[in-house]
Order: structure tokens, then sequence, then C-alpha cells
């Protein structure tokens, strides 16, 4: 089973939570747990910054580019499985068809997936996760919530986040541990790759929760405007709305 199950719990105590803030004050909106999201941001950021943003520079600094890229190519071939399962159930049989081909050639000309030969190939990276096609199913997206660890997300997403664990059978055929290890390596890989960008969110957020929620949906909200889109995607912490300073922060009136 995924660590990521054990936010379930969390979830659950969410949800019972009253909609307004501490002090009686109105929610923004999206957001009714925004008091509570904020504590969970403040714990994640102290985890941050004693662990994991140490250990992600350590990984820089001790890793090669080269040999991190192959770490981050085999990781995305271990997902194509989870890729492919989310376009079946999108209706999006093309999209299908490129993610079993990319599967096929990145695990066998690509070395078990240390070379994205398939985009070299002219065949792009399709997007597909569970969150996706419960909003192409008409889910509604739910309150924003900040996940332990794993950061911003909404009921919908964090639904989709657990079940895409269930959906990939590679997540069936590796052992506990294994999927422990590959859940791990990817949390800092993925760390790594957003060093400075989180730095300068930070840096530039005079209310750092409601820029990051900002970024967020807005990346979330582009991401589910081009589920049938040829591969084109977004980078990690990218800002769709481009043009965002401290100024244009939501948060920069409080």
């Amino acid at each position: 089973m995924r660590l990521r199950l054990l936010i379930l719990p969390l979830i659950l105590s969410l949800g019972a939570c009253a909609t307004r803030g501490a002090e009686g004050e109105a929610a923004t909106p999206g957001d009714p747990l925004e008091p509570v999201n904020r504590q969970v941001l403040d714990a994640n950021l102290a985890v941050d910054d004693a662990v994991l943003r140490p250990v992600a520079l350590g990984y820089r600094e001790v890793v090669p580019e080269y040999a991190r890229n192959r770490v981050r190519s085999f990781l995305d071939n271990l997902s194509e499985p989870r890729i492919f399962a989310n376009n079946i159930l999108q209706g999006r049989l093309l999209d299908a068809g490129h993610t079993t081909m990319r599967f096929f050639f990145n695990s066998t000309v690509g070395i078990g997936g240390l070379y994205d030969v398939a985009t070299d190939f002219g065949i792009a990276r399709r997007t597909g996760d569970f969150g996706q096609t419960l909003h192409s199913w008409g889910v509604e997206s739910g309150p924003y919530l900040m996940l332990p660890l794993a950061g911003p997300s909404n009921t919908r997403d964090t639904v989709g986040m657990v079940s895409d664990g269930f959906l990939n059978p590679i997540s069936w055929l590796l052992p506990f541990e294994a999927n422990i290890a590959r859940t791990a390596v990817a949390g800092v890989d993925l760390r790594e790759q957003n060093i400075e960008g989180l730095d300068a969110l930070r840096s530039g957020s005079l209310d750092f929760y409601a820029r990051l929620r900002s970024v967020w949906q807005q990346r979330r909200d582009a991401e589910l405007g081009r589920t049938g889109d040829a591969g084109d995607r977004i980078d990690v912490l990218e800002d769709p709305g481009g043009g965002l300073n401290v100024l244009d922060d939501p948060g920069a009136a409080r």
C-alpha cells in the first residue's frame, strides 16, 4: 500500500471541520478549510526546511545530472501504465495507444525506461491521472486541501491520487518495500526539480500560502483543460497565468 494512503484519516477529519475561520471570518471561496490548511503548510515547511530541501540539495550535489535524468526517465516509465489506464477510462483511445507505444519503446530500446527514446521518436508523453478521470466524469473538485508532505490538492484529486496507486499494475507487482523506495526516490527527485522554483515563490510572496494556492489552482486548471493535448506538459511550478508578481498575489491585501 502506498504511503499516500496515510493521508486518508486526515481527509476524513478535515471533512468534519467547520467552513468558517477560527475567529468567525468567512473562509476564502473554494478554501473553507483555510485555517487548517495554513497549519498543515506551516508543518510542511518546517519538515521541508529541516529534511526535504537539504536532502534534495545533497541529492543534486552527489548525483550527476546525467544520472538524475536517468532516474527521472525510469520513474516516468513506471507511471506509463497508470497514464494508460486513465486514458482508457477517459475515452482517450488515441492517447492510450501512444502511451502503450511509449512504454514499449522506452522499456525495450530505452533499456527499462532509463532513456526516453519514445520522445525522440516523436511520441510525446501524455497526461493521465484519476483526478483528471473524475473531472472528465463530471465530479466536482471539492474544497482545496493542503496535504501533509504531498502539498496542494483538493478532495477530488486526493481521491484520485490514492486511486492511481491501485490503477498501476506495477504497484501490484512490486513488493511493499520497493513501492516505498520508489515513492521516496520520486519525492526526492521532485523536490530537487523545484529547489529554485519554491525558493523564488517563497521569497517573492507576501502571503506564500495564498500565492501557492493560486499557482497550483491555475496549473491544475490548465492541466484539466488540455487532457486531450498531444503530450503538452506544464513544468512542475510553471504559472500558466504568467506575469504574476507579488502585487498580483491574492494574499497581498491581507
